[in-house]
């Protein structure tokens, strides 16, 4: 017999073709753990600046506001640095400062507070997510990308699961009291800033940087970003979902509830999805998940049958799974290694302004019950999937680029 070369461990220190890499696996659970510790806060924050610090409605959509915009900002600028630089150390920033914000929020005795601690806590968001992003791309195989970030997402979506069961157990056991809760949202958020000492970057080449301009990045992967971001503009903020909800006579167990219900979805098929578009590709798995997303939106939006809103928000969750992970994914196929961090950076920026100025429109637009804006949206994502999976596919990347 012939002996078999030692297979060779790739820039993660995994064996080649191995994709379930040690910082994919820490990552995860950093994820896992500050996402319980954001979706806990999430459902109770807007009960506890009206209620507890008698703060206006109005204040509530202005802190989400600005809280997702500086996110939005702060990403474009992350992701580029850490190409420059090293990425482990804007992860671990990224997460020391959610869990600053956290302790903030908690402490917080008048609204100004609140708002300073989630802008500081989304501030941290936007600087960990394209070096996050771009770490966990490094090492993993080309046809693995899919996979790689849908076990991510399905992590992190679990702490979206597990964090408001925490909190509504703990509202009626806390007897209706919020503050505490506050409190222990802070435990997994700073655990999960701690886990991130246990990440391994791997050394890299060096790259020239002078000159760089974005018009750099491959014209596929500009192709890719336009189409996602023109999406995003329908795409507003599941907050504006759970509203409807509540419009439609949810009680507001119900709404955690159906949020639940949402995360689970999403958690399950986060990784089924990602495998799907590693085998397809991810342009078909992110164009199926927009008819979801059109179903569920016209659904949502003419029904007011409890029955049928809960199975159209799992629809919901079906299509962030067939694009959270995928989208990333796709992106990720499309660039070099060392334009990794830049290139999620912006893409996720972008994305994140788009979301942000669809929350606008769609808030302005509401009325009494958001039948509108949610017809609207359903039939732009029609559109869009049917061109996505019927188009040519030279208009858009869907080959990986070789590394250069």
């Amino acid at each position: 017999m012939t002996e078999q070369p030692p297979v060779e461990p790739n820039a993660a220190g995994q064996p080649a073709g191995s994709w379930l890499t040690r910082n994919l696996k820490v990552l995860s659970g950093v994820s896992l753990l500050q996402d319980a510790a954001s979706e806990l806060l999430y459902p109770i924050l807007p009960i506890f600046l009206t209620t507890v610090l008698g703060a206006p409605a109005a204040v509530v959509g202005a802190v989400e506001g600005i809280a997702e915009g500086t996110a939005a900002l702060s990403k474009v600028v992350s992701g580029r640095v850490a190409d420059r630089f090293r990425a482990r150390p804007m992860i671990g920033l990224g997460y020391g400062l959610a869990a600053l914000g956290k302790v903030a929020i908690a402490a917080a005795t008048v609204w100004p507070i609140v708002l300073a601690g989630r802008s500081v806590d989304r501030l941290g968001k936007g600087i960990r997510g394209a070096p996050r992003d771009a770490l966990i791309a490094t090492g993993v195989p080309e046809t693995a990308k899919g996979r790689a970030f849908g076990f991510h997402r399905a992590m992190d979506t679990a702490g979206a699961v597990i964090g408001p069961l925490i909190g509504l157990a703990g509202y009626e056991l806390l007897h209706h009291h919020i503050r505490p809760l506050l409190v222990i949202a802070v435990v997994p958020a700073v655990a999960s800033a701690i886990l991130v000492v246990a990440v391994r970057e791997p050394p890299r080449r060096r790259h020239r940087t002078a000159g760089w301009h974005p018009r750099h990045l491959p014209s596929r992967y500009w192709r890719v970003v336009g189409v996602l971001a023109l999406f995003s503009l329908v795409n507003f903020p599941d907050a504006l979902l759970l509203l409807r909800l509540h419009e439609i006579g949810f009680s507001v167990p119900a709404v955690i509830g159906a949020y639940v219900t949402y995360n689970a979805v999403y958690a399950v098929l986060s990784y089924p999805a990602g495998v799907v578009a590693d085998r397809l590709s991810p342009r078909t798995v992110f164009g199926a998940g927009l008819i979801l997303f059109a179903l569920a939106y016209t659904g949502l939006g003419l029904t007011h049958s409890h029955t049928a809103a809960w199975v159209l928000l799992a629809a919901y969750g079906g299509f962030t799974a067939f694009t959270d992970g995928v989208g990333k994914a796709w992106i990720s196929g499309l660039l070099a290694r060392h334009e990794q961090g830049t290139g999620q950076g912006l893409f996720q920026g972008l994305t994140g302004l788009a979301i942000l100025v669809a929350g606008l429109w769609a808030g302005f637009a509401w009325g009494n019950d958001g039948t509108l804006p949610l017809l609207v949206s359903g039939i732009a994502a029609a559109v869009l999937a049917g061109w996505l999976l019927t188009g040519p596919i030279r208009q858009l990347g869907t080959l990986r680029l070789r590394r250069r």
